[in-house]
């Protein structure tokens, strides 16, 4: 069986991770501990705890979805969309926060939630410590903290290019995490929001040397649209730019969408000044790319109650997966 590695956070690792485990794989989901906005921004200012949020969309989506099993699915998922200190709180978020009190820590809490949702995988930290992160922009801008850096209508001026992202306080890779990228086939990185969602796992110390160490090929999912303030007008090129500065090694495979994404959810898009990723990309590249409809055909629904802002279009989990798989059977024996 082979071993697939995901390293991310938030919806991107989530729908990777939907269809991966849907198929015969071991797999084992890495997740940012940088998350500092919404409802786990809350619970991690108020009870000190390793962020939930990216735990919690993890383990849902490895989760069993036949039966009982799918009604908890939808419980670890419910937002509250009223209540005085209830609202914008996901449910999970809560049971993960109360397991760590009654348990004594978080991994236990990972562990026995897996359990009751009867997950395909494992669900691991990047670190086991709280970090925030830090970005410096090219006019010698600093914003501190995972939500500053993701709002940049409020804080700062989102056409800055991030010149630098670092963690603080210093924190190391932590042991499952390490195990797993050693002894993975396959290492999966994208999509997501470049900067604190994917290369929030990468600034911390001991997880590029990891990458770059191990013997698993290694993709890459190019996002489908830029982000003011992350990625303005990046194309394709840049993304891979980007994330071989932090990780220290090119990808092995590119999968990059190349259908096109409706005019209307692109209206909507303009007015947060976000705009589809170009695909820049040419046979010159010292990776293998792979062109397909990966796009989901329907948008996302905002869910009431949810303050952070949330991508409307998303890839095909199934699409993913398929092509994903295509690349362990034809490119990686076992």
């Amino acid at each position: 069986m082979h071993k697939v590695v995901v390293i991310g956070g938030g919806t991107g690792t989530y729908t990777v991770l939907s269809g991966l485990k849907k198929k015969n794989l071991d797999l084992t989901s890495i997740v940012t501990v940088a998350d500092s906005g919404g409802s786990t921004g809350r619970l991690r200012d108020e009870f000190g705890y390793l962020p939930l949020g990216g735990f919690r969309m993890a383990l849902v989506a490895l989760a069993d979805a036949n039966g009982d099993s799918n009604i908890l699915r939808d419980l670890f998922s419910y937002r509250f969309d009223k209540g005085t200190g209830l609202i914008g709180h996901n449910f999970g978020n809560l049971l993960l926060t109360a397991l760590s009190d009654i348990l004594g820590n978080e991994e236990k809490a990972f562990e026995y939630a897996s359990k009751i949702l009867r997950v395909k995988g494992k669900v691991v930290p990047i670190t086991n410590k709280d970090i925030t992160l830090i970005a410096e922009y090219e006019n010698g801008e600093i914003i501190i903290g995972e939500t500053h850096i993701d709002e940049p209508h409020s804080k700062h001026d989102g056409t800055q290019k991030i010149k630098l992202l670092r963690g603080q306080p210093k924190a190391t890779i932590s042991k499952k995490a390490k195990d797993a990228i050693k002894e993975a086939d396959l290492i999966v990185v994208g999509p997501g929001d470049l900067y604190t969602s994917i290369l929030a796992n990468f600034v911390v110390s001991g997880v590029s040397q990891a990458v770059k160490d191990s013997k698993a090929k290694f993709v890459h999912v190019v996002n489908l649209m830029n982000r003011y303030g992350h990625t303005h007008n990046f194309k394709a090129s840049d993304y891979i730019d980007e994330i071989t500065r932090y990780v220290g090694r090119l990808p092995d495979f590119v999968l990059i969408n190349n259908s096109k994404l409706p005019r209307n959810i692109l209206k909507r898009y303009e007015e947060e000044k976000g705009y589809p990723v170009k695909d820049n990309l040419t046979s010159k590249s010292k990776f293998k790319i792979i062109r397909k409809n990966l796009l989901a055909p329907e948008c996302i629904k905002k869910v009431s109650g949810d303050a952070v802002r949330r991508s409307l279009i998303r890839h095909d989990s199934d699409k993913l997966a398929k092509e994903i798989e295509k690349i362990l059977t034809n490119y990686i024996s076992k």
